[in-house]
């Protein structure tokens, strides 16, 4: 009786397992092609004092872009960058404009 049992057991188990079998669907991959991309934006925020921009591209295993910013002493700050497998990343820092500092007074006495 008790074989008989587990054989009835095996089987329903069995029958429910494949009646919710699903099929997996698996898309070709293709490694090979080269990676492209582009991009750009631009953020001007007055009243956080937020200006800065950026554009980057990107073609097989060389990447090219640049930036620029805002700095808090009043000159811009402009980056170009290429980055590539042979050369590693190179950047060229520009900076236009004149920097301008606060002046600091000693507040109490010597």
């Amino acid at each position: 009786m008790f074989k008989i049992v587990i054989l009835l057991a095996s089987t329903a188990i069995l029958s429910i397992k494949c009646q919710h079998h699903e099929h997996h669907v698996y898309k070709d991959v293709d490694f090979y092609t080269n990676p492209h991309y582009e991009y750009k934006y631009a953020v001007h925020d007055e009243k956080h004092h937020d200006n800065h921009q950026h554009k980057e591209e990107r073609y097989g295993d060389k990447v090219k872009g640049e930036y620029s910013l805002h700095d808090p002493d009043g000159t811009i700050r402009i980056v170009k960058y290429e980055a590539d497998k042979h050369n590693g990343f190179n950047a060229v820092v520009e900076r236009k404009g004149h920097a301008v500092h606060p002046q600091h007074y000693k507040t109490y006495k010597d």
